[in-house]
Parts: C-alpha cells; structure tokens; sequence
C-alpha cells in the first residue's frame, strides 16, 4: 500500500515536492515489501518450532531495524536530496512552511521577533502577503536559525534539522521504553516514520515532525516516571505549536492525579511562556495577528490548510458555518474537559489514547486544517499500547513472533 501510495504521488501529484519525494520513497517501499515478504516467511517457519536462530532474525528487534532502514530511505534520503536540489537553485523543493520556519529565524535574529505586525503584513504585495504570516510559536524559529546564520546551503535547509531532531527524539524514547522492559512495537515505530503520512510530511515540509516526536518523547517519559522532564519535551513542542497544548493539559492531568504535578507543570506550562516573552517585548499584536487570527480566519489572507473536514465544509457551505464550527470544538473540549476531571488519567496509555481521540475530533471540526495532521492521532492512538506497564507488553527479544505490522508495508 506504502509503495502503492509512493508511485500514485510521483506520477499524479500536483505539488512538484510530493512528486520528488515519490518518486524515491517508491523504491524505498518496494524493497521494504520484498524484506518484509522474506520475513513473513521466517515468521511461518518459527511458528513451526524452527531454528531459534531463525526466531531471532525474524522477532520485533530485527522488524524494528528494518523500520529504521526504510525510514531513511523513504524519509531521510528524500530530505536530503530535496534540500541539495534546492540550495543548487530548484525553487520547487520545498513546501510553504519550510520557507516559513527559515524567515522565522531570520526575523528573530535580526528584530527579536519571528512575526511581522498587521500593518507590514498589509504593506507587502497581495502575492507575498500569505508568507509574511508565521502561525507557529516561537520556538519553531529555532529550526531557521542555521540559514539565517549561515546561508543558503543544503545543510542549513529546515528539514535537516527537523529530521536530525525528530531522529535523536525518536531514539531517546526508544531507548527510554526499553530500559524500562516497555519496548515500543514495530507499529509504533512505523505510525511516526515510515508511514507515508509521516515520510511525505518530514520530506516535503517536515515542521510537525519534531513536535510530535516530542510529544512522544514527553508520554515515554511520563511512562518511566521521569514527568520533570516529561514537561519539559512537552512543553518544547508547544513553545513550537499551538497544537501541542492539548497534550500539555492531558499530561497536566495525569501528573496531578498520580502526584506529579509539581514536577511536571514548571516545564509545560512555563517554557511555551518563556519562549513569549521576547517577541511580546517587541510587539504583541504581531504573535496575536500570526498565531491566532490567521489560523482563525481572520488574517489579511485565507490560509491554505483547506482539506475538506466536516469543519472546513460547515464553514464553507453552511450560513455563520465559521462559528458553528467553533462552537463544536468548543463543545468538544468541554466534554474531554469533564471527562479528565470527573475521571482522571493515572495511566500514561490512558492520556495516549485520550490525546489521540481527542485531536481527532479537533482535527475533524477546525475550519481550516490539513490531511497532514491526522499523524498527530494516529501515532497518539497506536503508541498507547507502547506505553502500558512492562507485564502488559513484550520486550524486544521476546516479543510476540506473530506481530505482522511491516508485512502491510
């Protein structure tokens, strides 16, 4: 299906990144097919009582490998080659947002703000108007700063450094799970990395990839009971984005139904603070025109986040659908409100699961949102049995032999 996927978007996408991104990731899934048909057969040999040795090349830790292969291929190696072509002068190897992140750093480094005002916004000419906006927090500057400092060259392209990022997070909360005989399964691994949802996002644009890494890093820290630093992941991907602050409050939940809350709240809630204070020094209306109005609707352009969800087709079809829209996800956020304080979270699986239905529906609802962001649920939803207590999983050696999840790629 992977490859299915990689070859439609090489030859049919109408976005020349996704079609460069395609036309790599379908060897990558191709070869993951073959490896994983190889393995599938180990797999029926072992169920006969083979070799042990056999077991052993064909359990979670070798399928787990494999991940990390065709992650590269399909993910990694498509970033690099994207950024390479860009820096020699190909102008259509990156989405929007990479552009977006690099100016962000930009601004910060020379103003002391990512964000330009409403009036420099309006100043710039109707075509650049949609790139003056930056709606991300102002940590996600940080990704932008390599060019500001250093120039156009591939290195400096902002998907290196989300995937550089997301591939220390990813391993810290690998290893994180292990120590603690929690070991996350191959599709856990898989709903973060090679899915193509998740490839063709880090590739092409590439911003969500380390914020959810984090928020990932943050629930196999919660899971280990480390929850200091289990805010401090968490609250570096909402100093990054807005979307992460759902996970915040989740986490805030469950630490203080098991006693953590001390521990935990300095760091989720006072980083996505901190990182406030200096554009707030330099103009507040800029972060309120950036981050909130414009994904709101009410920028000086429309955002281009327009994946037809119920919440986009309200909006569109429907008389005053903006505000219907709203009030659902207002609605929504109540009865999860509810549902945490009349029963708390006191397990890091539970908060999984809670965070990953609940961004579904918010996802589902936003008036403006995109395809790409049903990565956040899907990889909330699926780590959740990742991040149950060591006697509820299996351990990377002795894992279930019949846990078939690279054989779909």
């Amino acid at each position: 299906m992977s490859a299915g996927f990689a070859l439609i978007t090489a030859l049919n996408s109408t976005l020349l990144p996704h079609r460069a991104w395609g036309a790599i990731a379908v060897w990558a899934y191709a070869g993951a097919f073959v490896v994983a048909a190889l393995q599938l057969t180990g797999h029926l040999l072992t169920r006969r009582r083979a070799a042990s040795r056999l077991a052993a090349l064909f359990g979670n830790g070798s399928r787990a490998t494999v991940t990390w292969i065709v992650w590269a291929a399909a993910a990694l190696v498509p970033v690099v080659v994207q950024a390479i072509q860009r820096a020699d002068g190909r102008t259509d190897r990156a989405q929007e947002e990479v552009m977006v992140v690099e100016h962000m750093g930009e601004r910060l480094l020379n103003t002391g703000t990512p964000y330009l005002s409403r009036e420099t916004i309006a100043a710039l000419p109707d075509s650049g108007r949609l790139m003056g906006y930056s709606p991300y927090q102002p940590g996600m500057s940080v990704f932008g700063l390599p060019r500001a400092l250093f120039g156009d060259v591939w290195w400096t392209d902002a998907r290196i450094w989300f995937a550089l990022s997301t591939a220390l997070i990813l391993i810290a909360a690998v290893l994180l799970l292990r120590s603690a005989r929690s070991f996350p399964t191959v599709r856990a691994l898989q709903a973060v990395t090679v899915l193509p949802i998740c490839a063709l996002t880090l590739a092409t644009g590439g911003d969500d990839i380390p914020v959810l890494a984090l928020c990932l890093l943050a629930l196999a820290l919660a899971a280990t009971d480390r929850y200091g630093w289990a805010g401090v992941a968490v609250g570096a991907a909402a100093a990054c984005k807005l979307l992460a602050l759902p996970v915040v409050a989740v986490l805030a939940v469950l630490a203080m139904a098991v006693a953590r809350g001390s521990r935990l709240l300095p760091g989720a809630i006072g980083l996505p603070i901190l990182v406030l204070v200096p554009p707030f020094q330099v103009s507040q209306d800029g972060f309120l025109e950036n981050v909130i109005r414009f994904p709101l609707g009410h920028g000086l352009v429309t955002s281009p986040a327009q994946s037809p969800f119920p919440g986009y087709l309200i909006a569109q079809n429907v008389p005053n659908g903006r505000y219907l829209t709203l009030g659902l996800l207002a609605a929504v956020a109540v009865v999860i409100t509810v549902r945490m304080l009349w029963w708390p979270p006191r397990a890091v699986a539970t908060a999984s699961l809670i965070c990953g239905w609940g961004l579904l529906a918010a996802i589902l609802l936003m008036p403006t949102t995109r395809f790409g962001y049903l990565l956040y649920p899907i990889a909330f939803l699926v780590w959740a049995a990742a991040l149950r207590p060591a006697h509820r999983n299996h351990t990377a050696t002795s894992g279930p032999l019949d846990d078939t999840a690279l054989y779909r790629l």
